[in-house]
C-alpha cells in the first residue's frame, strides 16, 4: 500500500449452477488463496454465488434462499480477512418486491453495500430482463444476511487507511452502455473501478472487451478490474472462458483467459490521482449525483511488486512499437521544422554537426524536412566545428556524415579563435575550467548564428530533452538556437531514432548506415576537453550518470510526479540488477540537484517540436521558478541511505 500500490486481483471460481453451498466454498477457497498472495481487492464474476446461466431458476426461492446462505456461510468463513471482495448474486427486495442482479462488497465478515446492475440486456443469449429489475434510481436500504445493507448504484467504497483508493462497482453490460455508472463513480473520487461480469466468449470478442476494459480505464484515469464468469457455467448455448483483465489507465496490466484462479496486479492509485490532479478537464461539466460513500480500513503495508516496469521508460521494448514509435516522431519533428522554414522564409537551415549522437538526428530530421519541402539537400548548412578535443573519429564522420546527406558542409577550425579569446579575458590554456569548456561551446554558437545570417538562414538546435533537464549545456552556447528539433527527445530515445533510421537506409545507402554505426558506437562526450591520444577524454555519463538511469527518473517525476522515494524504489525494481541500489540513489541525488538549480536555462529554451506527453518547455510543459528551492526532495533523498 505503499507509494500509493495496491495489490488487486480478478478471480474466476470454478463454480456448479445453481449449487451455492458449493459455489460459497469456491469462493471463500479463492478469497483466502489471494489473501495469501497479498492481494487487498479482489473482484469475482457476476452472479458467480448461483451461477450466471440458472435462467428461470432465478425465480425460486430455494435458489435466492441458498444465495442468502451461502453469502452468510462466505461472510462467515473470511471474518478475519482484511481483503475487500465484491461477489454477484441475485438479491430479493422484499421492500418492493423485485429482484436485483447485485454485487455485494465485503470484508471481514461484514457487507459493506449492494450495488444493483442498471443496464439489463435482453437481446441475443441474454434474457436478464425476465428475472431481474434495473437498478437505476435505487437508493435504500435492505435486510441481508442479518445486516442492514444500502442498495443504491451510487456508493463507493473509501480506504481510510489510503485516501486514494476509493472504490466503484459495476456489473458487466453497465460497462457497455452508452453511459456506464463508472463515470459518474470516478467523477465523485473512484480510483479503482471493478466489473463483476459474466461475457460469453465469440470469435473475435476478447478483443473488444479488452480494447473496453483498456479504454474506459484511461477514459476515467482509473484502475478497471473485471472479472469474467468462466468454468462451470452452463454451457446449453454459449460458452464462457473467465477472461479476467487488469487495466490502469490505458494500460493492460494483467490478463488471463480459458482459466480458473486468480489474474493478480497492483495498481498505482496515487498516480491515477495524479493525473486527475492536472486535468481539469476531468470534473467538468454537470454536476455528478451525490455519491453514497462507505469506508473501510486496510493495514497498511508494502505492497509486493509484480507488476511490469520498464526500465527504458521513453523507449518501446518491442521492436514492431519502437519503430512505429521512431516513425511517428521523425514525422512530428519534422514537420515542424518544416512549418519553421516556411513561415521565416530561410533559405537554409544550419547544423552544427560534431559527429554525435545529438547532432546527427538533428540533420536528419532537418533532411527530412527539406525532403517535404521538396528542397535540396544542399539547403542544410552542416558546419563541423573542431577544437581542442575533437578527435579524427568525430570530425571524419561529421564530414562523412554530411557527404552521405547531400548537406553542403563547411569545416571551421575555431581553436584560433578560442585562444584569441582566451587571451582577451586572461584565460590560461593550462586552466581547463568551466570558462575553458564554454568558451568553445559559444564560440561554435557564434559561428552558427552568423553563418544563419549571411545565408538568410536558421540554426537548427540539437540538445535534447535529457541535456535540457540536467542542464547539461552552455548557456547562450549550445543551449540556444532558432528551432530546436531534439527539445523534447530524451538521450535513450535519440540513440534509437538514429539506430532506426540506420537500419532504414542499410540497403539504400551502406555508406551512410555505416557512419550511423559507428557514431552509435562513439562515446556521448561535448569533446571540450583536450583528446588524449587522439581519443575522447571527456565521458558525459562519467561526469553527471548513466542517461538510462536519468531518463528513469525525468519520466517518472515529470510526467507522474513521483516523489524521490517512490522513483527510487522503482529504479531498484526495474534496474536493480544492472545498477547496485547506492550507484542507483547517488546519481537520483545528482539529477534532483541539478534539475532543480539549472532550471533559469529551460526558463528561456528556443522553440521546438513536442513529442511526447512529458516535455519541459517554459510555455506550456513545466513552469518552475528559476530560483526554486530543491530542500524537501533533497531532505527525502538523505532518508534513503
Amino acid at each position: 500500500m505503499r507509494d500509493g500500490f495496491i495489490s488487486v486481483a480478478a478471480g474466476t471460481p470454478k463454480i456448479r449452477v445453481a449449487d451455492c453451498r458449493y459455489n460459497a466454498e469456491q469462493i471463500f477457497t479463492l478469497m483466502r488463496e489471494a489473501d495469501k498472495q497479498g492481494v487487498k481487492v479482489l473482484c469475482l464474476p457476476e452472479l458467480c454465488l448461483t451461477g450466471y446461466t440458472c435462467g428461470d431458476l432465478f425465480l425460486q426461492d430455494t435458489l435466492l434462499q441458498g444465495a442468502e446462505e451461502g453469502l452468510q456461510t462466505i461472510l462467515e468463513a473470511t471474518r478475519n480477512l482484511d481483503i475487500v471482495t465484491a461477489l454477484g448474486l441475485p438479491v430479493w427486495d422484499k421492500w418492493d418486491n423485485k429482484l436485483y442482479n447485485c454485487a455485494a462488497v465485503i470484508q471481514k465478515g461484514e457487507i459493506l453495500g449492494l450495488i444493483p446492475k442498471i443496464y439489463l440486456p435482453n437481446y441475443g443469449e441474454f434474457y436478464e430482463q425476465r428475472w431481474f429489475a434495473s437498478g437505476n434510481g435505487v437508493e435504500h436500504g435492505i435486510e441481508l444476511c442479518g445486516h442492514h445493507v444500502d442498495l443504491c448504484t451510487n456508493q463507493t467504497f473509501a480506504c481510510d487507511t489510503m485516501p486514494n483508493l476509493v472504490i466503484g462497482v459495476e456489473i458487466c453490460e453497465d460497462l457497455w452502455a452508452p453511459a456506464p455508472p463508472s463515470v459518474e463513480l470516478a467523477r465523485k473520487g473512484a480510483t479503482v473501478i471493478l466489473n463483476l461480469s459474466a461475457s460469453n466468449e465469440l470469435v473475435g470478442k476478447a478483443d473488444y472487451r479488452r480494447s473496453l476494459v483498456t479504454g474506459q480505464s484511461a477514459r476515467l484515469m482509473c484502475g478497471y478490474v473485471y472479472a469474467d464468469a468462466g468454468e462451470g457455467e452452463s454451457t446449453t448455448d454459449v460458452v464462457f472462458a473467465g477472461h479476467n483483465l487488469i487495466a490502469e489507465n490505458g494500460t493492460l496490466l494483467a490478463e488471463r483467459r480459458f482459466a480458473t484462479g486468480l489474474t493478480v496486479s497492483e495498481i498505482d492509485v496515487d498516480r491515477l490521482v495524479h493525473d486527475r490532479r492536472r486535468t481539469n478537464t476531468f470534473t467538468m461539466g454537470k454536476e455528478p449525483p451525490e455519491i453514497w460513500r462507505a469506508s473501510f480500513s486496510l493495514p497498511v503495508s508494502e505492497t509486493r511488486l509484480t507488476r511490469y516496469v520498464s526500465p527504458s521508460p521513453f523507449v518501446p521494448e518491442d521492436a514492431a512499437g519502437r519503430a512505429e514509435r521512431c516513425e511517428e516522431i521523425l514525422r512530428i519533428a519534422s514537420l515542424g521544422l518544416k512549418k519553421r522554414l516556411e513561415h521565416t522564409g530561410a533559405k537554409t537551415a544550419v547544423v552544427g554537426l560534431s559527429g554525435g549522437l545529438d547532432s546527427t538526428l538533428a540533420l536528419l530530421i532537418t533532411a527530412l524536412a527539406m525532403g517535404m519541402l521538396d528542397r535540396p539537400a544542399t539547403d542544410i548548412i552542416a558546419v563541423t566545428m573542431p577544437c581542442f578535443g575533437t578527435t579524427a573519429r568525430t570530425k571524419s564522420n561529421a564530414e562523412l556524415l554530411a557527404e552521405r546527406m547531400g548537406a553542403t558542409l563547411r569545416v571551421i577550425d575555431i581553436s584560433q579563435a578560442v585562444r584569441r579569446h582566451f587571451a582577451d579575458i586572461g584565460q590560461s590554456m593550462e586552466n581547463h575550467d568551466v570558462t575553458f569548456e564554454n568558451g568553445q561551446a559559444r564560440e561554435r554558437t557564434q559561428v552558427l548564428m552568423d553563418i544563419a545570417n549571411q545565408t538568410g538562414g536558421i540554426v537548427i538546435g540539437t540538445g535534447d530533452l535529457s541535456e535540457l533537464a540536467l542542464g547539461w549545456c552552455t548557456y547562450n552556447g549550445d543551449h540556444m538556437s532558432n528551432y530546436a528539433v531534439n527539445c523534447s527527445i530524451p538521450k535513450t530515445l535519440v540513440r534509437h531514432l538514429v539506430a532506426y533510421l540506420a537500419r532504414d537506409n542499410a540497403e539504400k545507402d551502406a555508406a551512410l548506415t555505416g557512419v550511423l554505426e559507428d557514431i552509435l558506437d562513439t562515446p556521448v562526450s561535448p569533446e571540450l576537453l583536450p583528446a588524449v591520444q587522439g581519443e575522447i577524454s571527456q565521458r558525459t555519463e562519467d561526469l553527471v550518470g548513466p542517461y538510462e538511469l536519468h531518463d528513469f527518473f525525468l519520466y517518472y517525476m515529470l510526467r507522474w510526479g513521483f516523489s524521490p522515494r517512490k522513483i527510487y524504489r522503482l529504479a531498484v525494481y526495474a534496474l536493480g540488477k544492472t545498477y547496485s541500489r547506492d550507484v542507483i540513489l547517488k546519481w537520483l541525488k545528482v539529477f534532483y540537484r541539478r534539475f532543480f538549480s539549472q532550471q533559469f536555462k529551460r526558463s528561456c529554451v528556443p522553440d521546438g517540436p513536442k513529442v511526447g506527453s512529458a516535455a519541459l518547455s517554459p510555455r506550456g510543459d513545466w513552469r518552475m521558478p528559476s530560483d526554486a528551492s530543491a530542500a524537501l526532495w533533497m531532505a527525502e533523498l538523505e532518508t534513503l541511505e
